[in-house]
């Protein structure tokens, strides 16, 4: 005779469909009331256009009360320097330039000197920048054109400067910012870094940078914009390990938390003048606050 079979299953057994779909009806009705008292976040609006520019002229003020001082840190007593040094400042460190232009300028003083200069004699003065082949081709040729082109001079304008050999936009925004009083941004990796990251732009093209932020600020504040800027991402806002627990504008900053929030640890993270160290240039100006830098080969 058969044996008769309950209608739940008995240890180990399966549930009835009836049973089983119970559970699964309550525990989806479970898992909606969770849902719903679980109040949904709504995404961030994006900032409107006078926001932005507020916010960014903000940043701008706070960071010219904090770097009063900030200037081109590439050392220059003329024109031609500052087109040379900046040339030679590519890929390698303002630092490292200005402690081997003293050598070259001392050399080649002018552009005369500079374009009829042995090539392997140049090379070997600057090697310590790093590339030094194809920047000695870059500031011997031109220093042919300022030659032969301009009078020995170098030429107060962008679009003449932009035909001088390894002279691009941002070199040439350097030289007529800070030897001629022409307004230019100087889109550098620093300041591309940062501007992004305050959201002024989501561009990593350098020219369509200069354009978007250009727009933020009156002309005249270009320059000394750039400066503070790169300034802040040397010594503050670092590429990998941005000091936020030390930062001035932190509360200004909409990505503030991608590095070291504690300010003891923060603090260890300040470079330069910030944290103590020497600064990059030789003959820093009058007002600037930190140390100046040694010459090549001297204990730093």
């Amino acid at each position: 005779m058969p044996k008769r079979t309950s209608g739940a299953a008995g240890k180990g057994g399966e549930a009835s469909p009836a049973k089983g779909a119970a559970k699964g009806a309550a525990k989806g009705a479970a898992a909606a009331g969770k849902a719903a008292a679980t109040p949904v976040k709504k995404p961030k609006p994006p900032q409107s256009r006078t926001a932005l520019v507020r916010q960014a002229r903000r940043i701008n003020r706070e960071l010219a009360e904090v770097y009063s001082y900030a200037h081109p840190e590439l050392d220059f007593e003329n024109p031609f320097q500052l087109l040379v040094a900046t040339v030679l400042s590519a890929q390698t460190t303002d630092l490292r330039v200005n402690q081997t232009t003293p050598a070259l300028f001392a050399a080649y003083p002018t552009p005369e000197d500079l374009a009829a200069a042995n090539p392997e004699e140049v090379e070997e003065l600057i090697r310590p920048t790093g590339f030094f082949r194809a920047k000695t081709k870059s500031i011997m040729g031109l220093s042919v054109a300022l030659r032969d082109e301009f009078g020995g001079e170098v030429p107060g304008r962008l679009e003449d400067l932009v035909k001088l050999p390894g002279v691009g936009r941002k070199t040439a925004f350097v030289v007529l910012g800070n030897a001629f009083g022409v307004p230019g941004i100087t889109v550098d990796t620093h300041f591309g870094r940062l501007v992004r990251r305050w959201k002024w732009t989501e561009q990593t093209d350098p020219d369509k940078v200069e354009a978007e932020v250009g727009a933020l600020f009156p002309k005249s504040e270009w320059t000394m914009l750039s400066h503070r800027v790169i300034f802040h991402g040397r010594r503050i806002c670092h590429s990998r390990k941005p000091a936020c627990g030390a930062c001035p504008i932190a509360p200004l900053c909409p990505s503030y938390g991608e590095g070291e929030t504690d300010p003891e640890k923060a603090k260890k993270l300040l470079k330069y003048e910030m944290g103590g160290m020497p600064g990059q240039r030789l003959k820093p100006p009058p007002d600037y606050p930190g140390k100046p830098a040694p010459p090549l080969g001297a204990a730093g």
